[in-house]
């Protein structure tokens, strides 16, 4: 069963991040990650998702990736990317505001990796 699309209600910055992320929720990040081209999220990319929700609510900052993927049990340091491939989708579909200074930079548009020449 398809559910309504809320995404149309919400406020978004010019670069898709949720302006107000308390109206966040899983349906919410379904829909997010169905624009950013993900037809669905599985179990690990949603404890991925919750862990940097709640990383963000604890520290008000963008974590280092590797320790998501500590949280999360997963063997992978880079986790994020291997499920997300650019982390920043990841914050997006978190519904978390875009985090200042953090750039990442792919050369072949699969492999993301912190920039920090930004």
């Amino acid at each position: 069963m398809e559910t309504e699309n809320r995404l149309a209600d919400l406020s978004f910055d010019d670069e898709g991040f949720l302006e107000e992320n308390q109206q966040w929720d899983e349906q919410i990040a379904l829909q997010i990650a169905r624009r950013e081209g993900l037809d669905s999220l599985d179990s690990e990319q949603l404890d991925i998702i919750k862990t940097l929700r709640s990383h963000y609510q604890k520290h008000h900052n963008f974590p280092i990736l590797a320790s998501i993927c500590k949280k999360v049990g997963s063997r992978w340091r880079d986790c994020v990317a291997r499920d997300f491939h650019n982390p920043m989708i990841a914050w997006k579909i978190a519904g978390l505001p875009k985090p200042p200074n953090i750039f990442f930079s792919s050369f072949d548009g699969e492999h993301y990796v912190a920039n920090p020449n930004y």
